[in-house]
Order: structure tokens, then C-alpha cells, then sequence
């Protein structure tokens, strides 16, 4: 089949490099002059090499815990299965060359303002601020506001660091040669936020970038046109991440392929329930973190990406 896929980020490009392998016709648009994702922490858990396996060779760090600061307490999350640092420009890229050299053809400076014609299926993973998500007048999801900047200073420790704030939290990742700040908080308060706590902690950096985040699960009811990855909303309510959830909807995708409404079925399913109980748990922890720590616990293990994994076989 004729395939058009609009965004050539993470799961633009994973659908391309398998949608070719299967034997179809797909030509992805991309409207920046050159692939990779800019502004992402690339903080990933192992369930990417189930995914991309290539990406084993990006890794630049391993995690394994978390340490949360609260007002009034700190909680260590202990990782279920471990997290690794890849610069998420680079893992777009090693894609990006399975997708071609698997038939797939990208065009670049390419960018779409109407649905493209001449295909016979247009799935849109064009991020956050998805056009084909407003050209199917779906719902505008909410935003969040990443900043991240970096600190030229080698750190390979296991570690990584978050302060909570209103609606959000700061982090520090270590990155293996450098080291990794910013915030996710509301539009409106991110700058001030991260600005006030790298001063207090006397901390400069360097190559700050932002960006915004989409949170708001919105599917079209089309046979012909879908949406995945950011597009569709899929990034997790407490950390922002969006890599392994779009990846599971895109792997879903494939295997209702080109069923779009089985498709649409079985992605809202599986996420709207982690969607509630994410939104709900967030809410509880903010409200017990700020105003009755001590009921929160000291220590806590946790799988990073989901509450629910029946219907997941890793």
C-alpha cells in the first residue's frame, strides 16, 4: 500500500523502517532540514532494545534509581528494569538508515499544511503540536514546557536526581561526560522555576533548549488516517517520557495494519486506563509529598513505563 507518514521522529521513522520491510510504499515528511530529536533527556529503559536492538551501541549511561526530593522527604524509586542514557538525535539517525535501507523514502524541508494526497493510509507522528491532528479537528491536548541545559562535567554514577515543583519536577541526569539539568513544569512557570533553582544551586550551563510537550490521548475515528506517538498524546503524566509508550501504539499499529480502527480500538484500550491511574497516582503524590510526607514511603520499586503490562510480553 501507499503509505504517508507526516514527522520523521522516533515513531515516524520505526513505522517506515517496518512498514517497508513488510513490502509497502512509504514516504515519510519531514519539516526540519535534518533528522533527530533535539531537546529529549534520551532516557530510555531497556524495553528500546526490544524495539531498535542496534540502539545497544548509542548507550552513553545506565540508571538504576531515582532519588526524589520532596519539601520534607526523599524517596529512592529502584528501577524494575534499568534505564539508559542515548542521545536521542543519534538513536532518530540509526533509524532513519534502517528505514531507507529498507525502502523507505524521507523528504526532508518537507512540511505539511493538508493532507498529503495519493496515499492510500497517512498516519501522523508529527509531535506535540501535531498538524494532522488539528486537520482532523481533534481536541488540542495539554502542554507542558522541557528545558534542559548541560553540564560540562563527567558523572557515570547510576543515579538520578529529581526536586518536584508545582506541576512538574527539575532533574539531573548524569550523562557519562556531562551532565544533564531541566525542568517540566507549565509554560508559564518553567523558565522561572529552573532559572531560580540553577542559581540557588550555583550551577551553569551550557546549550540550554526547550521545547513543548503534549499530554492529552486524542485518536481519530478514520479508516484512513491515524495518528501516533506525541501526536497522539502518548507521553507518560509523570515524567513527560513518550518514546517506549509511542513505540507500543506503533507496534500496535503494525499489527492491525491497515485495519486504522482496530487500530484505534486496541491503542485506547491498553492506554486510557494507564493514562487514569498515572493522572490519579501524580495527583496523590504531589498532594501527600507537599502536605502529609509521612505517609508517603522511603523506598519504592517501580517498573519506569507502565502500571499494567498484562497484554505486553516484556
Amino acid at each position: 500500500m501507499r503509505v504517508g507518514i507526516i514527522g520523521a521522529g522516533i515513531c515516524g521513522l520505526y513505522l517506515g523502517w517496518k512498514l517497508s520491510e513488510k513490502g509497502h510504499q512509504v514516504t515519510i515528511f519531514e519539516k526540519k532540514e535534518k533528522i533527530g530529536k533535539e531537546v529529549c533527556s534520551g532516557l530510555f529503559s531497556e524495553r528500546i532494545f526490544k524495539f531498535i536492538p542496534q540502539s545497544e551501541d548509542l548507550i552513553q549511561n545506565e540508571i538504576e534509581y531515582c532519588l526524589i526530593h520532596l519539601p520534607k522527604k526523599r524517596i529512592i524509586l529502584h528501577f524494575l528494569k534499568k534505564f539508559f542514557v542515548i542521545d536521542h538525535a543519534n538513536l532518530d539517525n540509526l533509524v532513519a538508515n534502517l528505514a531507507q535501507n529498507s525502502g523507505a523514502k524521507i523528504i526532508l524541508n518537507s512540511k505539511v499544511d493538508s493532507i498529503p494526497e495519493n496515499f492510500e493510509k497517512i498516519i501522523g507522528c508529527d509531535g506535540a503540536n501535531s498538524k494532522i491532528r488539528e486537520l482532523l479537528g481533534l481536541k488540542t491536548p495539554d502542554f507542558y514546557l522541557g528545558i534542559q541545559g548541560f553540564l560540562k562535567k563527567r558523572d557515570y554514577s547510576n543515579l538520578v536526581e529529581t526536586w518536584v515543583t508545582q506541576n512538574g519536577f527539575l532533574w539531573k541526569i548524569p550523562r557519562g561526560e556531562e551532565i544533564e539539568y531541566g525542568i517540566l513544569e507549565k509554560p508559564n512557570l518553567a523558565k522561572k522555576i529552573f532559572e531560580n533553582f540553577l542559581t540557588d544551586k550555583k550551577i551553569k550551563i551550557e546549550n540550554q533548549k526547550a521545547a513543548l510537550i503534549s499530554q492529552g490521548f486524542s485518536i481519530p475515528k478514520n479508516e484512513n488516517i491515524t495518528l501516533c506517538g506525541e501526536a497522539l498524546g502518548l507521553t507518560k503524566p509523570w515524567s513527560g517520557g513518550g518514546v517506549i509508550w509511542g513505540l507500543v501504539a506503533a507496534n500496535f499499529l503494525l499489527e492491525c495494519f491497515p485495519d486504522f480502527k482496530k487500530y484505534q480500538k486496541k491503542v485506547s484500550i491498553f492506554f486510557k486506563r494507564e493514562i487514569a491511574f498515572s493522572k490519579f497516582l501524580k495527583k496523590i503524590v504531589y498532594f501527600l509529598g507537599f502536605s502529609a510526607p509521612y505517609f508517603l514511603p522511603k523506598k519504592v520499586k517501580i517498573d519506569g513505563d507502565f502500571f499494567f503490562k498484562k497484554k505486553l510480553d516484556f
